[in-house]
């Protein structure tokens, strides 16, 4: 039996003995950094580029990446270049703070230090962490206190507490020498939007437009000096299996604004990519505005419509609505020959329009979805305090038909159009009429718009009123 143990323990040892012995961890900070290219999409979503110069030992080491993104998506995490092979990888999200380092202490001893409020002096005293959870449980000698009475001294910080996100991999490498190596991965906490200020000129036919791309930064970390690109368009992603759960954060943010460069577009499979032609720092926690267009004297057309219903042609009313709003709309042609012709990413467009004493004023904004070269773009600025409608059915009768499947309807309709201004002003009346429909008689001409849409271009005189009235035919 002893000869049998002897023998097992030397194999034990000799086994042990080949083992290869892993070297301590290596860590690379933005110290290393050679360079850092940041892509950012519509969705929440960024892809980094972190280029950086390390040195390992040949054979198995820990390499700890430092000063990564804190939403980053490990699962994305790849590490390219150089000579090594990515064995094991593991994302350090326990950042060292001092409810995390209490938590990590509990069931061991700290150093509570007091101080006298009179004198001065210090008294030190073991104490044992009970608990960590909405507050501190802590055993002084044979009585228990809450609360931290004084001030907590550590041993030491666990090897599982980080200062900062940390992507520690074990890699075997097959050189000594540094070498340049770039961990690209997917991350959260970075957004991007367009915002627009445009000014209208003083007869509403024309504006000037500024565009700027402004960039939202809580991802936990730094970009020193990135070349950044932005993705216009909906990137498809897969949806989770079960929703994660989200930490709310306040954050502070500060307002930097880049002026030096527009940004370079260009189509990439069905998007559009923004580039910057410099390098910028994108700082943690931070808003930053980079200039996208500038564009002057844009040709426009200010638009005052009526919106109209389908359910006034269904059954019979008498007054439709008194004093009833008159949407203002400004159409911009986004053409080269409009002085434009650039893909538009979303965002929102914010018009001002100067005073009788030249002071700009604030008069509408309106959200735009992406809008490709040669579309138009429709905003709405609010509804006209001086022009307004009332609308009245005058007459309602079924002619025909015994079913609702089969009913057919006659409907008078009188709009009366008033305009408080001293100038003369056209509004675009669009009513929406359900089912096969036809005019059978009318003040004023109309156009069918669509299959379902009658749309009337209405004169109305300064300080004046125009009644449009119309007879209608719809059948179901």
């Amino acid at each position: 039996m002893k000869k049998t143990l002897i023998a097992a323990s030397s194999a034990l040892l000799c086994l042990a003995c080949c083992l290869p012995a892993l070297s301590a961890e290596y860590t690379t900070t933005l110290a290393d950094q050679q360079g850092v290219s940041v892509t950012i999409y519509n969705q929440n979503l960024a892809l980094v580029k972190d280029r950086r110069t390390i040195n390992l030992p040949a054979g198995q080491n820990v390499l700890a990446f430092r000063e990564v993104s804190a939403q980053i998506k490990p699962e994305t995490a790849l590490l390219s270049g150089g000579d090594l092979h990515v064995l094991e990888q593991n994302f350090e999200f326990d950042l060292l703070t001092p409810q995390a380092l209490l938590e990590k202490y509990v069931g061991q001893e700290v150093t509570v230090i007091r101080t006298h409020p009179t004198t001065g002096e210090e008294t030190r005293e073991k104490a044992k962490v009970l608990s960590a959870n909405n507050g501190v449980v802590l055993k002084l000698g044979d009585h228990i206190e809450t609360g931290i009475p004084g001030r907590l001294v550590f041993d030491h910080v666990p090897e599982n507490l980080r200062d900062r996100p940390t992507l520690t991999m074990l890699a075997d490498s097959t050189t000594d020498k540094p070498q340049q190596v770039e961990l690209s991965y997917l991350t959260e906490g970075l957004a991007w939007q367009a915002d627009y200020v445009a000014e209208l000129n003083p007869t509403d036919n024309a504006m000037d437009i500024n565009g700027w791309v402004t960039l939202t930064n809580q991802s936990g970390t730094t970009y020193n000096n990135a070349s950044l690109q932005l993705v216009a368009g909906d990137v498809h992603q897969a949806p989770p299996e079960q929703p994660a759960r989200r930490l709310v954060q306040d954050k502070v943010m500060t307002m930097a604004a880049e002026r030096q460069d527009a940004m370079a577009e260009e189509q990439m499979f069905e998007y559009h990519l923004y580039s910057l032609e410099r390098p910028t720092t994108i700082r943690d926690n931070q808003t930053k505005q980079v200039a996208l267009l500038q564009a002057g004297q844009v040709p426009c057309r200010k638009e005052l419509i009526l919106q109209g219903a389908d359910y006034y042609y269904r059954s019979q009313y008498g007054e439709l609505g008194e004093k009833m709003k008159i949407g203002v709309f400004v159409e911009v042609a986004n053409s080269k020959d409009n002085h434009l012709g650039l893909p538009l990413p979303r965002g929102v467009v914010r018009v001002y329009k100067k005073d009788a004493k030249d002071r700009l004023q604030f008069v509408g904004e309106d959200r735009i979805d992406h809008t490709p070269e040669n579309e138009t773009l429709r905003l709405k600025l609010g509804d006209s305090f001086d022009v307004t409608a009332n609308r009245k059915q005058t007459d309602f009768k079924k002619v025909a038909g015994s079913s609702r499947y089969d009913y057919v309807y006659e409907a008078v309709f009188g709009i009366e159009l008033k305009n408080g201004k001293k100038e003369a002003v056209t509004v675009k009346v669009v009513e929406p009429i359900p089912g096969d429909w036809e005019m059978l008689a009318e003040s004023l001409p109309h156009v069918k718009a669509t299959s379902n849409t009658a749309v009337w271009q209405v004169p109305v005189p300064g300080l004046g009123s125009t009644t449009l009235t119309y007879k209608v035919r719809v059948k179901y």
